[in-house]
């Protein structure tokens, strides 16, 4: 199977289900995942930027608010590969955004799978929130198996 290229994982292209034991050259899986990374930060870089513009709030107010210096927000707006992804999800959070646009395509990756195109440039609150429920619920299941004595009934 040949390897995944970085034009293919911006374009939905990702190892088939059926073929999950097969690797991908570890070098060009690197290389696209990295190129995923960059498109979400420079895709979250705007949307922080035109968050901040459209509430009226100045660069160097958020940027003490997140606790980094204005040339770091510049750069953090202008989608800088090298920003962080923990302070994209702080200018996030502290705008009040939706997390979803760095958190699932992420998920996405991870799980080799083509990244929809929408996560990037939807609002995924309601999305966010199904997801949280449904991990929460699992957790209280887990906890409730584990805690409930083995002589318990349901009946």
């Amino acid at each position: 199977m040949p390897a995944l290229s970085p034009q293919d994982a911006l374009h939905g292209e990702a190892l088939s289900p059926h073929r999950e034991n097969e690797m991908a050259q570890p070098e060009h899986l690197a290389e696209s995942d990295l190129l995923g990374l960059r498109l979400v930060k420079k895709i979250s870089g705007e949307r922080i930027r035109e968050e901040r513009r459209r509430r009226g709030i100045k660069q160097g107010e958020l940027a003490d608010e997140m606790g980094v210096s204005l040339r770091w927000l510049r750069e953090i707006e202008a989608g800088n590969p090298g920003a962080k992804l923990d302070d994209h999800l702080n200018g996030t959070i502290r705008l009040g955004l939706s997390a979803g646009h760095i958190v699932l395509p992420i998920l996405f990756m991870a799980q080799r799978m083509p990244v929809p195109q929408t996560l990037l440039h939807t609002d995924l609150r309601p999305l966010e929130r199904a997801c949280v429920d449904l991990v929460a619920d699992a957790a209280i299941k887990s906890v409730t198996a584990e805690l409930r004595p083995s002589w318990w009934s349901e009946d």
